[in-house]
């Protein structure tokens, strides 16, 4: 049975049973404590905390699911893989342990004719918690398990939490005897090769407190309300009911092995090192795929860099295989076609996929060449000090300036038998990363505990926003908190958090900046409000300072926007509209939003390209919007199901997570965007767009930066002002004006040349001077010297190696000369051939003047290159090489 059949089966099984299908959410997990989606219950994490209220008390979805702790595992294991599809029923106060059993087991058992899976019941055995006598009773008595086959183990296996204070409960799973060929008998409890884990059943039944790790926390009680949260690997199913012997042998991997070993001519089980590298491309294109179709783009920061690593570990396992050329499209589309057939958003993105991941392969094979450049250097020199392991700090430097994901650093500086520090590197991971991590944190949570947050929500409910219609109205505090903590007042100059129950002042969010503006009390205090954003679902929180007075919640207020700052922004919304769907027209759907800000009078737009856009094209996409404007568009903005939306053709921005209702906007007959902003009544309330220009935020992804209206002419003036004093000075008319400097850049860079070309004939007139100053030490000729500051590198090395080759009949020489360039001290060193074979290598005297410069160098035995930043310390410098070639010679 195919994987497409396995998921259908499943959907159309629960929807027989009363419940309600729902789509697989977007890998990008809507939850600020998790990058990607882990787990299938994690969409319906805010029901089982009571956050939202759930689409129906019966729901169940085969969710997409990526995890990366075990990375470095992928391959070497059959068990380890970072894509996988998780098939879940969930009931939400609705049916419980009996329900859950007897639904798992009819599926599993149920014949292939009658729209089961057709498991041999004999087959199967069950494991319980320890005490949950229930359901033991359950699987013994009413579905007929023996008791022999139906195994108690403890909380580590059999008991969940999802690892912070709230529901909790025991499990049940469901496991599959592949036979004795694959260990020995006993059970679940003795062999999980052998009896493999198909199904975890979780009674959320109690509620927990906080505690540390799988065990050590309290029990506090009874849920009023008891849950039922399920899982089946999908791909473990597909294992067994294709007849395989691990997943990487299932048909939507195989296929990709398959592909792999065309394109290599490696075949698979031939050797074990080469399955380990197969396997990795497989799990990693097709992980890869899943991720840029929900919006992933490769970067060097959070999901991003997720994406990055395991495709370049993908493509470094192809070459070594022995893959030579580009092998990216050929692997991903295999992919597209295999799992498009349960995605057939695939299909329909393979273009935007394709570019995304081809722009990552190119990129990945430039930086490969320069890195391992960047990679050999550090290399040698670690070596040359006698040292084992490569700095961290080397390291991270691969990583965050040629993207070499960590793994990659290990393997090659393993292949020159060096091991890595990754202590240190890590370490500087994480400090970057918690920078990072604090700066988002504070700006959208301020200090405080979201579950401050979420009790306002509970008691007060969500917070009405009337800001699409008015920009000032009457409301009342629910919420308070002074620094981050809950209060029932707060005094002048305190910072503030403040929850209104309806409020016109818009949370950022979709790109569009939070609304500033004034919250006043009857009693003349005043909120200056600075920031507004939704930490939790539906929570509008306004963060500012009390200007004057006391605030107290229940008070009631009157709060306003600052209207005018509103319309620059709605302005610049509606443009970015406009800029959109003008790129998609110019480049295809591919040039699909991957972000934007909108801010007052200016904004940015994110989109995908595999390269630059043109100047050319830049212009018409320019015109092209101001063309719209001056068709006077209205501007409409209408809610509607996703379902109509997308009929309607409304564009959607990859990795935004929509409900079963959503705004859309339309401009006139030109655009059509899910969009929850603000934006004018009529496109000739823009006024103007000027596009400032494109350029490249990261791998595939393109960045326009724009002005609008008052914004836009003033700029267009300061240029035009600009152009007027060219003119006269240039004594051109404007169109004449590129073709006159072009003309005067030409004849500076003509003269650059002449005065570069004398420079260097000056420098190399010393050749010969240089040779007949040679001193005897030990039998070789040691020639060192200083030459005029200012004196490229580029020079110097030119007359280091022409005075080197000016040294006759065979003898033993060093060249040693030193130079001030910028105020900082340069040195390049050669050896011929004589002195290298008295162990007179130029990177080792390199280093030891450099050292006494102040700085350091290296390079290869025949010529290497230093600097330092105490040009006074030459003359030491020169002493020090002329002590070492003495002691070596």
């Amino acid at each position: 049975m195919e994987s497409a059949e396995i998921r259908r089966r499943w959907l159309s099984f629960f929807e027989e049973h009363g419940h309600t299908a729902v789509p697989s959410a977007s890998l990008i997990a809507d939850d600020p404590t998790l990058l990607l989606v882990p787990a299938g219950m994690v969409p319906f994490k805010p029901y089982f905390l009571g956050e939202a209220k759930p689409p129906a008390p019966r729901v169940t979805s085969v969710q997409k699911c990526v995890r990366t702790p075990d990375i470095e595992e992928v391959g070497k294991t059959t068990r380890h893989g970072t894509f996988f599809q998780m098939c879940g029923n969930f009931s939400f106060g609705d049916y419980f342990k009996e329900g859950a059993i007897t639904l798992a087991w009819e599926v599993l058992t149920k014949s292939v004719e009658e729209g089961g899976y057709g498991l041999d019941p004999e087959k199967l055995w069950i494991t319980v918690y320890l005490d949950d006598d229930e359901a033991e009773a359950i699987w013994r008595d009413k579905i007929g398990v023996p008791a022999e086959r139906i195994q108690r183990l403890g909380m580590g296996p059999n008991f969940w939490s999802m690892g912070v204070p709230g529901p909790c409960g025991p499990c049940s799973e469901i496991n599959y005897d592949r036979g004795p060929e694959f260990g020995v008998e006993g059970g679940p409890a003795v062999n999980d090769e052998r009896y493999v884990e198909l199904w975890n059943l979780v009674f959320m039944q109690y509620e927990r407190g906080p505690g540390e790790g799988k065990e050590d926390y309290p029990i506090l009680g009874e849920l009023p309300s008891k849950n039922i949260d399920t899982g089946l690997g999908l791909e473990r199913l597909a294992m067994i009911l294709q007849g395989v012997q691990n997943m990487y042998e299932t048909d939507t991997l195989r296929v990709v092995m398959d592909k792999a070993t065309e394109l290599t001519g490696i075949r698979y089980g031939a050797e074990n090192g080469t399955d380990v590298s197969l396997r990795v491309v497989a799990d990693h294109m097709r992980t890869s795929v899943m991720l840029i179709g929900d919006g992933v783009t490769p970067g060097n920061e959070g999901r991003g860099y997720v994406l990055r690593r395991i495709m370049r570990r993908a493509i470094r396992n192809m070459r070594l295989l022995g893959a030579t050329g580009t092998v990216v499209k050929d692997l991903i589309d295999v992919v597209i076609d295999t799992m498009g057939q349960q995605y057939p958003e695939l299909i329909t993105e393979r273009k935007r996929i394709e570019v995304v991941a081809l722009a990552e392969e190119a990129a990945f094979l430039k930086a490969l060449k320069g890195g391992t450049n960047i990679l050999e250097t550090a290399v040698t020199e670690t070596k040359a000090a006698g040292g084992k392991v490569l700095a961290g700090d080397k390291a991270f430097l691969l990583h965050d300036t040629w993207g070499f994901p960590i793994d990659l650093t290990l393997e090659m500086a393993a292949e020159q038998g060096l091991s890595v520090d990754e202590d240190g590197f890590r370490r500087l991971m994480q400090e970057q990363r918690d920078k990072a991590k604090a700066d988002a944190r504070a700006k959208k949570t301020g200090h405080a505990d979201l579950s401050a947050y979420r009790e306002v929500a509970d008691t007060s409910g969500a917070t009405e926003f009337t800001g699409y219609t008015s920009v000032a109205g009457e409301s009342t505090i629910v919420g308070l908190l002074v620094d981050g903590v809950p209060s029932p007042a707060a005094t002048e100059g305190d910072e503030v958090e403040v929850v209104l129950d309806r409020t016109p002042f818009y949370a950022e969010g979709g790109g569009q900046l939070a609304d500033t503006g004034r919250i006043r009390l009857d009693t003349g205090a005043v909120i200056e409000v600075r920031d507004v954003q939704k930490p939790v679902p539906g929570v509008h929180v306004h963060k500012g300072v009390v200007q004057v007075g006391e605030v107290t919640v229940g008070a009631p207020v009157f709060a306003s926007i600052d209207a005018t700052r509103r319309r620059a922004i709605a302005r610049a919304h509606s443009a970015t509209h406009l800029t959109h769907q003008a790129l998609r027209d110019a480049l295809g759907p591919t040039a699909a939003q991957a972000g934007s800000e909108n801010s007052p009078g200016r904004f940015r737009f994110d989109f995908g390209s595999p390269a630059a856009v043109p100047g050319t094209v830049l212009t018409d996409v320019e015109q092209r919007i101001n063309e719209v404007l001056s068709r006077e568009l209205d501007v409409q903005a209408e809610v509607m199901s996703i379902d109509e939306a997308k009929k309607q053709g409304a564009i959607a921005e990859f990795g935004e997570k929509y409900g079963e209702r959503v705004r859309v906007v339309t401009i006139g007959d030109f655009s059509k965007e899910l969009c929850g902003g603000t934006h004018v009544h009529n496109t000739a309330q823009l006024g103007l767009v000027k596009l400032l220009g494109e350029s490249s935020i990261g791998s595939g992804v393109r960045r326009i930066e724009a002005l609008v209206g008052v914004d836009a002419y003033n700029f267009l003036a300061k240029e035009h002002t600009v152009v007027a004093q060219l003119q006269e000075l240039l004594k051109g008319r404007p169109e004449e004006l590129p073709e006159k400097i072009a003309g005067m850049l030409g004849k500076l860079k003509d003269a650059e040349k002449e005065i570069e070309k004398f420079r260097a004939e000056k420098v190399l007139a010393a050749a010969a001077g240089l040779v007949e100053s040679a001193k005897d030490v030990r039998g070789v000729a040691l020639i060192t010297g200083q030459v005029p500051d200012g004196t490229s590198a580029d020079d110097l090395r030119k007359l280091v190696l022409d005075v080197r080759g000016r040294v006759q009949g065979g003898r033993p020489a060093v060249v040693a000369l030193f130079t001030t360039a910028n105020g900082r001290p340069l040195t390049v060193i050669a050896t011929n051939e004589a002195a290298r074979e008295r162990g007179l290598k130029a990177g080792d005297l390199v280093r030891t003047a450099a050292k006494t410069l102040g700085g350091g160098g290296g390079g290869k035995p025949d010529v290497a290159q230093g600097g330092g930043t105490d040009p006074a310390a030459i003359g030491d410098a020169v002493a020090a090489v002329e002590r070492l070639v003495t002691e070596t010679a």
